[in-house]
């Protein structure tokens, strides 16, 4: 049994990597200040004897005895992370430090869910590790984005100077239960729309691209990677290399809800990268032959049943 402290354990991904640890026999701490994760998400394992629910924000020290730790605190969806960008910049850059620090104190092995929007607006497509970005630092988005790539260079030279043991991954977009109905991501958006028969909201002509991974698929992603040897520690691209176009996927979801919603556009917000598909090799590579399994129209169904529960 390990002892495994999961920062955002409380959020939408948070709570699946909590889950599915527990599953297999460890002990779990779960790090979170509910900025925007909730303790509905893991109420259900409240009653685990292995399960510990810690109210705290990272960007203050914490301090435990763990044999791993999962660094998925920050807020993830543009309407959260621009509400209070100071805010979110501090959460990657000082929540990555006392992260980086416990783990240096205590010889834990570090996970940093890094993202795809170290990327920016690409300019190589699909995406490949060893590509640098096109990065606007100061956009409405960079404090998600610049405070993503800071956390990376922490990473590192908490590696390089002091032998922390990381690995970095980088998440494609997910989707899936638990999402927040309201974060501003397109598929939660797409689905509560349309299953309120709502207009589905397209910003811009529509054309711009993302790929969708289902949530169980990074989940394994994230346990393969913190297997790896020390040696190997990454960045890794997760996510899923098919690639759809908002118009695309407002209709799957139209078809899937049997909805009566219209598809309406409005401009399209700044910086908003035009195509975002990761080159997954390396994962592949890496991970034991990880690749996505779960098909869109399966993890759209599953995702949908869960909205209309709320």
């Amino acid at each position: 049994m390990k002892r495994i402290l999961v920062t955002g354990g409380a959020g939408f991904i948070g709570s699946h990597l909590c889950e599915r640890l527990l599953s297999e026999g460890n002990d779990v701490i779960c790090v979170d200040n509910y900025f925007t994760g909730s303790k509905d998400n893991i109420r259900h394992l409240l009653n685990n004897h292995n399960f510990e629910l810690v109210r705290h924000d990272v960007t203050s020290p914490y301090s435990a005895e763990v044999d791993e730790i999962y660094n998925l605190a920050c807020p993830a969806s543009p309407p959260y992370y621009q509400y209070n960008p100071i805010k979110t910049m501090k959460t990657s850059i000082y929540g990555a430090m006392n992260m980086l620090g416990l783990a240096k104190r205590v010889k834990a092995k570090i996970l940093q869910a890094s993202t795809s929007e170290v990327y920016g607006d690409p300019a190589v497509h699909p995406q490949v590790e060893s590509y640098w970005g096109n990065v606007n630092p100061i956009g409405i988005r960079s404090c998600y984005d610049e405070g993503k790539r800071a956390a990376e260079t922490l990473f590192m030279d908490y590696h390089r100077q002091n032998n922390v043991r990381i690995k970095i991954i980088r998440i494609f977009n997910t989707y899936g239960p638990r999402m927040n109905s309201n974060d501003g991501r397109v598929v939660s958006n797409f689905i509560v729309q349309a299953l309120h028969g709502e207009d589905i909201t397209i910003y811009g002509t529509g054309t711009q691209t993302r790929s969708f991974q289902y949530v169980d698929d990074l989940i394994e992603a994230m346990l393969r990677m913190m297997a790896t040897e020390d040696s190997f520690i990454g960045p890794v691209n997760v996510g899923n290399p098919g690639e759809f176009t908002m118009l695309e996927l407002a209709q799957k979801i139209i078809d899937l809800t049997n909805s009566r919603s219209k598809i309406v556009f409005l401009p399209l917000p700044g910086d908003d990268p035009k195509q975002r598909q990761p080159d997954i090799t390396l994962a592949k590579e890496k991970l034991g032959g990880w690749e996505p399994s779960i098909k869109l129209e399966e993890g759209l169904k599953k995702t949908i049943e869960y909205f209309k529960t709320l």
